[in-house]
């Protein structure tokens, strides 16, 4: 069966699967459970990502202790950067489980097997380390690597913390949380077999189903197949029932929303702010909020307010009000530029 869906129509199905719309859900397991990840990013101009992605749902009722507190109870597991819901691991142990890939392997593929195995004496070092000490941050681990990382990029040389990595893949090890200060805290490692839940673990191909099914549950329409994406793929395979949009060709063309993160641009080539917030107003997204939080003078420093198209009176009112929550919730006052 194949949907036919107004513009409209398909915006809704979105905003409803991200719990964008009312009622506000009210517990954060439950967030992140429909969402199925929130990203662990430090930068913290407004407040941390994962923070404003639940504070975007939940609202002012949404307390950050929450977030910490449900991973040092391992109900939510920060895996690769991304929290996940604990249940949900047994989908990515399957891929661990089949570490360095299934079937014939790149290149590449090769060559990172061949690295961890040359090392595989750091690598054993490792895991006594934390079988008798864990968890543990990476400055606990002694370079003992016999062959050292190699890249053109910031990677060049920091063997123990390229060789944790791939133990995370391979899952031997996993992320336990933080040093005492939170989400924010310097990261800790241990045994994976301490952290993630002893579920059954299904095969590849069934696992990579059952998050497709997932991610599209989360994201309310995608494409089966998209650009390779770093962290969270946004395809889904044949999940799903096909669907066409009436005058759509891309997703780009149904959220009719122009924005690009320009934290890393340098502050004369910014067209919306370091770190410009996406503004939603129903189901469309009309503009962006440049602002930071400066903790040490008490204010959300509001530098502009972008407006995709000129806001009326309700809409203006509604994204002003919207930004006075934001900084009630942070504990600070909202100064206008």
């Amino acid at each position: 069966m194949v949907h036919e869906l107004s513009k409209v129509d398909a915006r809704r199905i979105m905003v409803r699967a991200q719990w964008l719309g009312e009622p506000r859900p009210d517990d954060v397991l439950d967030v992140i459970r429909q969402l199925t990840l929130v990203q662990h990013d430090p930068i913290a101009a407004v407040a941390p990502s994962a923070d404003l992605v639940l504070w975007s749902r939940i609202g002012s009722a949404y307390r950050r202790a929450e977030l910490a507190d449900l991973l040092d109870e391992q109900a939510l597991i920060d895996h690769q950067g991304l929290i996940r819901p604990a249940e949900d691991m047994a989908l990515y142990r399957a891929e661990m489980a089949a570490w360095p890939g299934v079937g014939p392997l790149k290149e590449w593929q090769e060559n990172t097997r061949d690295w961890v195995a040359a090392n595989d004496g750091c690598r054993r070092e490792i895991l006594d380390l934390l079988r008798s000490d864990g968890p543990l941050p990476t400055s606990a681990f002694p370079d003992s690597c016999e062959v050292p990382w190699r890249s053109s990029g910031w990677n060049r040389d920091k063997n123990v913390q390229m060789l944790l990595l791939l133990m995370v893949e391979q899952g031997e090890v996993a992320t336990a949380g933080r040093d005492g200060t939170g989400i924010r805290g310097q990261k800790l490692w241990d045994l994976a077999e301490r952290i993630y839940p002893d579920d059954p673990v299904p095969d590849v191909e069934e696992a990579l189903a059952r998050r497709n099914a997932r991610r599209l549950a989360a994201l309310g329409l995608a494409r089966a197949k998209s650009t390779k994406m770093p962290t969270e793929p946004n395809d889904v395979g044949p999940a799903g029932d096909e669907a066409v949009v009436e005058g759509v060709k891309g997703l780009t063309e149904l959220v009719e929303f122009d924005y690009q993160l320009e934290m890393y641009k340098p502050a004369a080539q910014r067209k919306w702010g370091y770190y410009a917030l996406p503004i939603l107003y129903g189901d469309r997204l009309v503009g962006k909020l440049d602002a930071r939080t400066e903790r040490d003078e008490g204010v959300l420093l509001v530098n502009a307010v972008h407006e995709d198209e000129p806001f009326t009176r309700k809409v203006a009112a509604a994204v002003d009000a919207e930004i006075d929550h934001l900084a009630e919730w942070l504990g600070v006052e909202a100064l206008r530029n």
